[in-house]
């Protein structure tokens, strides 16, 4: 009996010692081949930017090839249910907002759970959405826009990249506050959004900073307000809805990663690792200031806390503004 329980534990030593060798062995040879990048949302918009910037940086650093996918449509969640029934193997990343993580999923009928089915990587930036208007509409400030949309609310139609969208959720937000009624037009994405605005045939737009940073040094968005309790940094004179004189609500849209649940922890911890050294790059935090964002500092629990978070508050505020796909 006692050399049955020897040769017992000798084969349950040998067994873990295999399994910690096999998964040391992952994360020494990962990646073994493309990575991809998945991104819900149409080439061009702040989250295939941020996307790029990560990619292009992942694939000095790992000895590897990392490329974009875009999936748009169905409020990013296209991408994330690729995602989430990949091979969990780290090898198809998720460069996801809370759009696809904590509203769609109150607003469609998703075949994954965007909680338990994809694991928090890291936060890359925080960013305010922001009210343009495209260079033509005659309203320089809030107060003037609000005006005019109460004269002729059918000429008010404002933009955003997909129902379930944190542009769309902030369109609904400020016809509530500001008491005033437009169309929402949904896009698969915010580059597509941005050619009807500037050509007129859309007037608003409540999009990222990230996105929409472009248009207004060009001159062809002209920025009203940001939707967040404090002024953005790259907008130092544009200010807040509540300074503006319409208060209510606030909204910033967060950029984070996610891979496959059940993914080695080895595989896991280093791409948790790269991807915090990459953030802390000066040439990265200029990037993701330059696009009026303030750069992720927090470890991956207190993402996966935010992001829980989000998906309960917005699920309560779908529900209370009763809105629908």
């Amino acid at each position: 009996m006692k050399k049955y329980i020897a040769c017992l534990l000798t084969a349950t030593l040998c067994s873990l010692s295999s399994l910690t060798s096999l998964n040391s062995f992952a994360q020494s040879t990962y990646p073994n081949k493309p990575v991809k990048l998945m991104v819900g949302a149409g080439a061009g918009g702040g989250t295939d930017i941020i996307a790029r910037m990560l990619a292009e940086k992942m694939s000095e650093s790992l000895k590897g090839t990392f490329i974009v996918e875009n999936k748009p449509g169905a409020s990013n969640t296209i991408a994330a249910d690729l995602t989430a029934k990949a091979a969990p193997d780290g090898h198809t990343l998720l460069v996801a907002t809370n759009t696809g993580q904590a509203i769609a999923p109150h607003l469609l009928k998703l075949s994954f759970d965007p909680i338990k089915d994809l694991t928090p990587l890291g936060l890359v930036v925080t960013v305010p959405n922001v009210l343009v208007v495209g260079a033509n509409v005659p309203a320089n400030n809030v107060k003037e826009l609000v005006a005019l949309m109460k004269a002729k609310p059918e000429d008010f139609k404002y933009a955003s990249s997909g129902v379930g969208s944190t542009q769309h959720i902030a369109g609904e937000g400020f016809d509530i506050a500001a008491g005033v009624k437009s169309i929402h037009v949904p896009y698969k994405g915010s580059s597509q959004a941005h050619l009807d605005i500037i050509a007129g045939n859309v007037q608003i737009m409540f999009d990222t900073t990230s996105s929409a940073m472009a248009q207004i040094k060009a001159g062809k968005f002209k920025p009203l307000a940001v939707t967040t309790a404090q002024r953005s940094s790259e907008l130092p004179n544009v200010p807040t809805l509540a300074e503006a004189g319409v208060s209510g609500f606030e909204m910033s849209t967060w950029y984070g990663v996610f891979v496959t649940t059940g993914t080695p922890p080895d595989i896991v911890s280093k791409l948790q690792v790269e991807l915090a050294r990459i953030i802390k790059l000066p040439d990265v935090q200029a990037k993701l200031k330059g696009l009026g964002g303030e750069p992720g500092n927090i470890s991956p629990e207190e993402f996966s806390k935010i992001n829980k978070q989000d998906f309960e508050k917005f699920g309560k505020l779908i529900k209370q503004a009763n809105i629908k796909m």
